[in-house]
């Protein structure tokens, strides 16, 4: 017997007629999406009832119904995508963005995605962590002859299981996902009473090597990426979680990078409900406050919103909450030359020292980029500086949020005696002669202009 091929026969999945019918009958429309911000969930216009995701920065693609089929159309283009304000990058993406918009359905349904190439060169489409007939596997070469350029593929199975899955090229893969070629699939429970939410996030992780001024990514770097992103973007470019309080709240995300990522959130103790496999029985689930996914890993987590307030997100690799940053920056910290500084400052008005105390003062300084590119700390918070960047963001949870409303409530107003203060009192003999002396960096660190907006 073979198991696998009876349960996909059984399921109507074998065979090539079906995409054959497919590719004679019209072709759905491609809609596109240029806006960076994170778009409002798209309600489902016909079929099984479900509770749509948001793609944090990004779209949901619309579907359209031909005979009991969903119908989907991807293209596969050149992109231009806005990593952060100030920065875009040139990119390969979907239907205008990179990552391309999030295909949802619900389980049990039947798909026939078209997928047109607008690339330079032939590619593919996989669906990851799928289960599907071989044909439609989507390894060119393999199991399909490429999709060369300007030619348009018909893709159609059944969807056999929920949970949270990807989609990207399995043609040239290095250089194709190296420029942003990939999606998130999101399959609905058939029962929508099954691993209900009111708010569900979806995210991917990806990375680029993007020189400082340069707008393309190397493609061949294997792990000195500088662009730690979700859904190429990087903060203070990435939008917030936002929640009403006493909500049932899950986020979800797929590792598309060369690395694996601990994400940690702060304020809560979430549980890990759903990985690669699908969605985890409540007596397998474990509490964390961290969860690591792996490259090629998708996971899930939720949490009852009962804490308001502006939570972290981020993830827990240092390096990857910066921006653009300089392997061969040498270590200053500890270094005194302020003479040298002087000196140099003589020739050279704009000069900056920087690092002998740490990277701190990046927070704050005005320094001189090249064109398209963003500071290596950046973005301000109603208290200063937050000095963070790529895989950074915040959950916001609010009393007053309307249901359904995803737009950002602005900074958290703290109830006083909430928060961490200065101590103005006398200190400890020893306490004292630890204090820092005060420098010279006061005249070599220019802020920035202006106020800023808190």
């Amino acid at each position: 017997m073979h198991p696998r091929r009876n349960f996909l026969r059984a399921a109507g999945l074998l065979g090539a007629a079906a995409v054959s019918r497919a590719a004679q009958a019209a072709v759905p429309e491609a809609p596109t999406q240029s806006s960076a911000a994170t778009q409002p969930p798209l309600s489902p216009s016909a079929g099984r009832p479900y509770n749509p995701v948001v793609t944090l920065n990004g779209w949901t693609l619309p579907f359209r119904m031909n005979n009991g089929v969903k119908e989907f159309h991807l293209v596969a283009e050149p992109v231009v995508r806005e990593i952060a304000p100030g920065m875009k990058a040139h990119l390969w993406g979907y239907n205008g963005q990179s990552p391309g918009p999030t295909i949802e359905a619900v389980e049990g349904d039947r798909v026939r995605i078209f997928v047109t190439n607008r690339l330079p060169e032939p590619t593919s489409i996989h669906w990851h962590g799928m289960l599907l007939p071989n044909g439609m596997d989507g390894v060119s070469g393999l199991t399909q002859p490429p999709i060369k350029e300007g030619k348009t593929f018909v893709y159609e199975f059944e969807l056999l299981k929920s949970g949270t899955f990807m989609y990207h090229p399995h043609a040239d893969e290095m250089t194709q996902m190296a420029m942003g070629l990939m999606g998130m699939f999101i399959v609905h429970p058939k029962n929508p009473r099954f691993m209900p939410a009111d708010r569900d996030y979806v995210f991917l992780l990806n990375a680029f090597d993007i020189e400082p001024g340069a707008a393309t990514p190397k493609v061949n770097t294997m792990l000195d990426f500088n662009l730690w992103c979700w859904n190429s973007r990087v903060y203070p470019g990435l939008d917030p979680f936002v929640a009403r309080t006493g909500e049932r709240v899950r986020i979800r995300f797929g590792n598309l990078t060369m690395t694996n990522h601990p994400i940690h959130m702060h304020g809560y103790h979430f549980e890990v409900t759903c990985t690669d496999g699908g969605w985890v029985p409540k007596a397998a689930r474990w509490p964390e406050v961290s969860i690591d996914v792996a490259v090629g890993q998708m996971r899930a987590f939720e949490f009852d919103a009962i804490y308001a307030g502006d939570w972290a997100i981020h993830c827990h690799k240092s390096h990857h909450t910066m921006n653009a940053m300089g392997h061969d920056v040498p270590t200053m910290i500890g270094v005194d030359h302020r003479d040298v500084v002087n000196k140099i400052m003589k020739l050279v008005p704009d000069y900056m020292v920087m690092g002998e105390r740490g990277m701190y003062d990046m927070k704050e300084m005005e320094m001189p980029l090249p064109d398209n590119t963003i500071p290596m700390m950046t973005g301000f918070g109603p208290m200063g500086p937050i000095g963070m960047g790529g895989m950074f963001s915040v959950v916001k949870v609010r009393d007053d949020l309307p249901r359904g409303v995803y737009k950002d409530p602005g900074w958290f107003k703290h109830p006083p005696g909430t928060v961490a203060y200065e101590w103005t009192g006398a200190l400890p003999p020893a306490a004292r002669a630890a204090q820092p002396r005060s420098d010279a960096r006061t005249l070599v660190a220019r802020k920035p202009n202006g106020d800023h907006n808190h």
